[in-house]
């Protein structure tokens, strides 16, 4: 567990709370509009949470009640960050019937999907597994200017700290889940441990 974390991975507000809840510990990813590809930059990451770029018809019927709409470029006064994650295994997925094979294991559709193949077509999806430790209390820290834009890591400047925090699925719950989505994708990639 970190002493002291300062980099942060930024997520979808509703994927952030089902990783938070743990009801998933799979992201797919490939990078905001300003990276040319996605890439690892830390393995140990606050979880942050956006919310402009949640759009309900890609999610799951279950999380896509629970996105309040925004108006284009809002953000908060304070921003709640209620995880931090170890991130413990990445796949990279260019196969439609592999991202297809784990819907029972995201927050995602089928539509969401399909657009995240087809987005920069030449880069792989990136699948994230994330261990996942909850803050007793969220704690809210002051938006920046530079936490705002399309890009996955930022570095909070806010001292939080992630000790206090507990993993939300127990060392078993999480490897069977790391094990079943691993054999799913299997035939189709090849695992990186960052």
């Amino acid at each position: 567990m970190p002493l002291f974390l300062t980099a942060a991975l930024k997520e979808w507000a509703i994927a952030v709370n089902a990783l938070t809840r743990g009801s998933t510990i799979l992201l797919l990813r490939k990078g905001g509009i300003r990276e040319q590809s996605f890439a690892i930059a830390h393995s140990q990451v606050w979880l942050y949470p956006t919310y402009e770029h949640q759009q309900p018809r890609l999610l799951k019927p279950e999380y896509a009640s629970q996105v309040v709409p925004i108006a284009s470029g809002w953000h908060p006064e304070t921003v709640p960050i209620q995880s931090w994650a170890e991130i413990t295994h990445t796949f990279e997925v260019s196969e439609a019937e592999a991202i297809a094979s784990l819907l029972p294991f995201h927050v995602w559709n089928e539509a969401f999907v399909s657009e995240r193949l087809k987005w920069k077509a030449r880069s792989p999806l990136s699948l994230l597994l994330l261990r996942v430790y909850a803050l007793p209390q969220p704690q809210s820290i002051l938006y920046r200017p530079d936490y705002g834009g399309c890009k996955s890591w930022i570095d909070l400047q806010a001292e939080l700290l992630p000790e206090v925090a507990k993993p939300v699925l127990t060392d078993e719950e999480y490897w069977e889940q790391v094990e079943a989505i691993a054999s799913i994708v299997s035939s189709f990639t090849q695992e990186t441990i960052p």
